[in-house]
């Protein structure tokens, strides 16, 4: 809901100022409407219900995955399409996958997110309704910001949103923000974010020629002053960064391009995920055996390494592959 105008409706009416937070806790426990608020008196719940949407967001469509992946696409107020997605895994993690954009605007070419038309930033309460959309549904334990958009390009309202998901069970430990190295929206993370939210960094190619190509943004912020200010994030908060590595046949995925890699990291500040490319038209995905060879080398150069499990291919809600049209 659009937590502003909540305080402002409430405020308007006289009405004491816990009463904002006990509207936001019934929601954060997945209340699915006013009417179920009983610790409000009717009267207020009806009004509510006629001056402040219940959601910022309005639901398109759903889809499920064979793997039980849900993908929703909304769409703002102004028409904007947003997709998030809720993965569910055997050993009880219920994470999201949340947008912090609708489109992007830094056309990474491995990602279908990247040939949308850019619409706009989400506000903080765009972002977390799609998270409450979800609790909704089933209590939730983990957030990623790897949907839409890149969050340091929208900072302020990313960070936002991610200091309420504890409310809604998922804490700072079990939170993700990924970024492409967007530098200003970088260095305010390290230097003003205490709590222990993770940080992730999209790498994808440790050659600068290679990444510029995949990844534009590199040419304006180059990956060594990335991996530096990642570093200084590790020497500050003492916690390791998650890399993304998407692997592209033929692209990115040979022994050499491993050692490249290896050779820019450090095992102390880092940790490699290593991601099977899901198709967005452009590329060829590595095979099992690529991939398993890359590994290979990270391991040999004591580079901690995983490879990521793919959750929700066949509906297009899996890394790289949210996108929609207006």
């Amino acid at each position: 809901m659009d937590l502003a105008l909540l305080d402002r409706t409430l405020s308007e009416r006289g009405e004491p100022s816990y009463r904002a937070r006990q509207v936001w806790e019934w929601t954060a426990r997945g209340s699915a409407s006013y009417g179920e608020m009983t610790t409000l008196a009717k009267p207020l719940r009806t009004v509510l219900a006629e001056e402040v949407p219940f959601s910022t967001l309005e639901v398109v469509t759903e889809r499920e995955a064979r793997d039980g992946t849900l993908k929703v696409l909304f769409r703002t107020h102004d028409g904007h399409p947003v997709e998030a997605v809720l993965m569910c895994y055997r050993d009880g993690r219920r994470s999201l996958c949340l947008s912090s954009q609708s489109g992007c605007p830094l056309t990474c070419t491995f990602c279908a997110t990247g040939t949308m038309r850019f619409g706009r930033n989400l506000n903080a309460s765009e972002i977390l309704d799609q998270a409450l959309h979800f609790r909704r549904i089933a209590p939730v334990n983990h957030a990623v910001y790897m949907g839409m958009g890149e969050p340091f390009l929208n900072y302020a309202d990313v960070i936002e949103s991610a200091r309420r998901l504890p409310d809604l069970g998922i804490t700072p430990r079990r939170t993700t923000i990924s970024t492409v190295g967007w530098m200003p929206g970088l260095s305010r993370f390290v230097d003003e974010v205490d709590e222990p939210i993770r940080l992730a960094l999209s790498i994808h190619a440790a050659d600068p020629e290679l990444r510029s190509e995949l990844m534009p943004v590199n040419d304006r912020y180059p990956l060594g002053d990335v991996v530096t200010e990642c570093r200084r994030y590790f020497e500050l908060r003492r916690r390791k960064v998650f890399v993304e590595y998407v692997m592209l046949a033929g692209v990115n995925d040979s022994p050499a391009a491993a050692r490249a890699l290896a050779a820019l990291l450090d095992s102390r500040t880092f940790k490699v995920n290593l991601i099977p490319y899901n198709p967005t038209g452009t590329f060829e995905g590595s095979s099992r055996q690529t991939i398993e060879g890359f590994k290979r080398e990270l391991d040999r150069a004591r580079i901690p390494a995983t490879v990521r499990l793919t959750r929700g291919r066949d509906i297009e809600a899996a890394c790289g592959q949210l996108a929609s049209v207006r």
